[in-house]
């Protein structure tokens, strides 16, 4: 019981930083954002992802190590966001090739609906054990990290990322065998 009042406290004292903080650096965060070249709307979506990691997270928070935290998250942050900026302009710089329609024989037998392809994946889910089943569905479907798979499933690190590889590669071998028929 003592135990539990006193992470309870230190929540929220946690909390209590994290907040104080906010209030007092956010401009100076969006602008560190920013000066990253990303427009204002990315930016304050960016500070605001910042701050809530850091009120889920289940590290130790003082004055002194807040500000370490903020910008290595925002950082972090910055970097997922040009890695799918990049990925997005690769895939549209592929559908804008003139000759994608050629490249490939379309008839109409051979396109799936997204109704197919989801009821496929599903299957292939299913074939999967529970654990790697629920690692799976959480990082597709609520779109989670390994590390937060792992807080939330109680387990190691390792053996989150090592369940999300091995669903991962049963899935893809099973619907590329799927589509292929």
């Amino acid at each position: 019981m003592i135990k539990k009042i006193a992470i309870m406290e230190q929540t929220n004292s946690n909390y209590s930083i994290i907040a104080d903080y906010y209030s007092e650096h956010y401009n100076e965060l969006k602008l560190y954002v920013m000066s990253r070249s990303l427009p204002a709307d990315e930016a304050e979506d960016i500070v605001q992802n910042t701050f809530v990691r850091l009120l889920r997270g289940d590290k130790m928070i003082t004055p002194v190590t807040l500000p370490c935290f903020v910008y290595t998250i925002a950082k972090n942050l910055i970097i997922d966001y040009y890695r799918r900026k990049h990925k997005i302009e690769e895939y549209e710089h592929f559908l804008g090739a003139s000759d994608w329609m050629g490249r490939y024989d379309v008839d109409g037998e051979s396109v799936f609906s997204a109704q197919q392809i989801n009821e496929i994946l599903e299957r292939g889910i299913a074939r999967l054990t529970e654990k790697r089943s629920k690692v799976y569905r959480l990082n597709l479907f609520e779109g989670m990290q390994v590390s937060e798979i792992a807080q939330s499933l109680n387990l190691g690190y390792k053996a989150a990322e090592n369940r999300l590889t091995l669903a991962r590669k049963e899935i893809r071998d099973y619907m590329k065998k799927e589509l292929a028929s």
